[in-house]
């Protein structure tokens, strides 16, 4: 059974291909393989822009598709930049400008509590879909550490630790991302779906 990996961010594809590993009669595919656009998120929460995703790939690549977003959700900024993340300083999807607006917006700012959160969909060509949701707690550095990961990673320490998400091993990262809990929770279903594949029609 091939499933069609829904993210254009070559970054993020290692994360997610990291994360499964191998899944028995799951042969994973890219969207960039196929050459298909990323389609437009236009939904209002992390939730409907992950459906949205997953939907239109496996409508478009008629093969099941996996696709994700997730957002940085800031206590202090009532929840922001939350779904919004990857377009907080502008539609350019620029990380480190993205980094550089939420430590002015938090600069002297004692609550810094944060958390990650992640809502992965496993879409049908039927337009079947199934959800699964990951958090990661922690707290915003006061400046950048780390040349790991990517996006807020420089500057998100998950709780329990005091490195940030860019200073751990990609191992230590996804042993306790809030992405790994979100697409661990589709596993079982991709095991079943690739054992009984009439379940696909």
């Amino acid at each position: 059974m091939k499933v069609l990996l829904g993210t254009g961010n070559p970054a993020k594809l290692a994360e997610i291909l990291a994360i499964l590993g191998a899944i028995p009669g799951v042969e994973w595919v890219s969207a960039s393989h196929l050459g298909l656009p990323e389609p437009k998120e236009e939904g209002e929460t992390l939730e409907e822009n992950a459906i949205i995703k997953a939907v239109t790939y496996a409508k478009r690549a008629g093969l099941p598709a996996l696709a994700e977003d997730t957002g940085l959700e800031v206590e202090a900024l009532g929840g922001a930049p939350g779904v919004l993340s990857s377009r907080f300083a502008g539609r350019e999807k620029d990380y480190a400008a993205n980094n550089r607006k939420l430590l002015e917006l938090l600069e002297g700012a004692e609550n810094r509590r944060a958390r990650f959160r992640t809502v992965a969909v496993l879409a049908l060509p039927d337009g079947r879909f199934w959800t699964s949701e990951g958090v990661l707690e922690g707290e915003i550095a006061r400046e950048p550490r780390g040349s790991g990961g990517f996006g807020y990673d420089p500057l998100f320490i998950p709780k329990g630790e005091t490195r940030t998400l860019a200073e751990l091993s990609p191992e230590e990262k996804n042993a306790i991302s809030h992405r790994r809990k979100a697409l661990e929770g589709l596993k079982p279903l991709l095991r079943v779906l690739a054992e009984n594949p009439d379940l696909l029609v």
